[in-house]
């Protein structure tokens, strides 16, 4: 059996840090390992040269990084939008994993959980947080969907 993680980096960083703690993306990688069978995980995030080092880190861990351009708002934040990439890699990667682990919160993902739900492909939605999930991603997961604060112990960073 094979199952891939789709993982909306941005999303799942502000939603973990919205709860006061970091995530180890190491234990994190071992986690979707061990408990929904991932044998390869998509990390989508905006690509800045600065942070080569977490990214080297990130791909030495196991992920398998897809890069969006990043684009500066008005205030000088960067912004870097992974939906549509997210969407376009699980559906190219379809024929070749038996389900898919979504990793967001974001009420967008609702048509692909949907279409992967009455496909009889998705695994999992792990939402970073209970409070911050979109209901539209709630409803589209129905039964499939678990809350990455309820797995603390196992995925937190520990200095």
């Amino acid at each position: 059996m094979s199952n891939f993680a789709f993982i909306d980096g941005q999303n799942v960083n502000l939603g973990i840090g919205g709860l006061g703690w970091k995530l180890s993306w190491r234990r994190f990688r071992v986690y979707l390992e061990e408990h929904y069978g991932v044998s390869r995980a998509y990390y989508f995030l905006g690509y800045i040269p600065e942070h080569q080092g977490l990214y080297t880190s990130l791909q030495n861990t196991g992920y398998t990084l897809v890069f969006k351009e990043v684009t500066y708002r008005g205030d000088g934040k960067p912004k870097g939008n992974v939906d549509a990439e997210l969407v376009l890699q699980a559906m190219i990667e379809y024929p070749n994993y038996d389900s898919a682990v979504i990793v967001t919160s974001d009420g967008d993902f609702a048509c692909l959980v949907r279409y992967l739900y009455e496909q009889g492909k998705l695994g999992r939605v792990l939402s970073p947080n209970r409070k911050g999930c979109s209901a539209l991603l709630k409803k589209a997961a129905r039964e499939k969907l678990d809350f990455l604060e309820n797995a603390k112990g196992k995925i937190e960073y520990k200095n």
